[in-house]
């Protein structure tokens, strides 16, 4: 019995957190850069709504659909050789990456911030920034291949 228990336990889990799990449930995510807001949509259902920061010129963030291919903890900032985890890091506790077109994931994503303050402002250099506690419950709800769609 505590076999049969394990096993589906792992078999749950592995349906959870299925990259196809977002895509059957109808979970994707959508930005407007008009409102500088991130909104959770579940079912065609709006679930949660985040303040973010988007590109300081209108054509710095891509506008489109797009998928997260990347999501990374404590992301390293290479520019200025920030390590990840330090306090001074301008992309703060996570990242997760959205596929623009000759990116890879690692150019444009949606991420945290160092500076709380920028959040609902026109701020960023193309990504989408937000408080690093939302970005945080983001990073563990969203799975990889969830639909981001950015509208202007």
């Amino acid at each position: 019995m505590r076999w049969f228990a394990c096993f589906l336990a792992l078999t749950l889990s592995i349906l959870v957190y299925s990259p196809s799990y977002a895509q059957e449930e109808g979970v994707y995510i959508v930005i407007d850069k008009s409102l500088n807001k991130l909104t959770v949509i579940l079912n065609e259902v709006p679930v949660y709504d985040f303040p973010v920061a988007t590109g300081k010129s209108e054509a710095a963030t891509p506008i489109g659909e797009f998928e997260i291919i990347r999501k990374v903890k404590n992301p390293w900032y290479i520019p200025k050789n920030i390590p990840g985890g330090d306090p001074s890091n301008p992309i703060g506790t996570r990242w997760l990456g959205i596929d623009v077109p000759g990116t890879n994931g690692y150019k444009y994503g949606i991420h945290g911030t160092n500076d709380p303050s920028s959040i609902g402002r026109y701020a960023s250099q193309g990504c989408i920034r937000m408080r690093n506690r939302d970005v945080e419950w983001l990073f563990r709800h969203i799975p990889l291949r969830t639909k981001v769609r950015i509208i202007p």
